[in-house]
């Protein structure tokens, strides 16, 4: 499959089709105005962090996160009526993990906010696939050589976040005050924290 998956291109073809359906009689501009504005209501990598700070004091709750991501951050009132399966990556000592959209910006938008625009760079989307260790470095995060870097490819299907790991000496911290460490960096795995 060939195709132009630019930004430019994919703006073109998504205002054809918002014509479309308005010539249709499909749906007004005010109308699709206010689905995109509701479906981007509550967009948030806050929403992310405050998985995560849960996924690190509540350990009942992190089994359930990593073995059905979608399930457990519904919990938190995300992904209701959402087709997409969230599927959460633990960094350990040994792996850390990375996310990515090969193909356009697959991106879990209620759990980490509006997509960065380097996440939807053609150079992003090809390197950290080639080369994660050194797209890694130019994020500022240099991991040991030991590490294990493990990329996921996220799809239309299936969505990505990165569970962090906790950060040392923040044992007395409570889920309020370790959500505010978390950077939607970090949920895509481009950061530690």
């Amino acid at each position: 499959m060939s195709g132009d998956h630019s930004d430019a291109t994919i703006a073109q073809r998504v205002r054809r089709l918002e014509t479309l359906l308005e010539e249709k009689g499909v749906l007004s501009g005010a109308r699709l105005d206010e689905i995109i504005d509701a479906s981007l209501t509550g967009a948030s990598p806050a929403n992310g962090a405050r998985v995560v700070a849960r996924a690190w004091t509540d350990e009942a709750f992190k089994a359930r996160l990593l073995a059905d991501g979608t399930a457990a951050v519904r919990e938190f009132g995300h992904m209701e009526g959402s087709y997409q399966r969230l599927r959460v990556v633990e960094n350990t000592e040994a792996t850390h993990n990375v996310i990515v959209c090969t193909l356009c910006s697959c991106y879990p938008l209620r759990l980490l906010g509006p997509s960065p625009s380097w996440y939807k760079s053609e150079a992003y989307r090809s390197r950290v696939v080639r080369e994660p260790r050194a797209v890694l470095a130019e994020f500022g995060l240099e991991l040991p050589p030991t590490t294990e870097i493990t990329v996921w490819d996220s799809s239309a299907e299936t969505r990505y976040m990165v569970l962090p790991r906790r950060p040392e000496g923040t044992e007395g911290l409570g889920e309020e005050q370790l959500a505010v460490l978390v950077t939607r960096n970090a949920l895509i795995g481009t950061a530690s924290v």
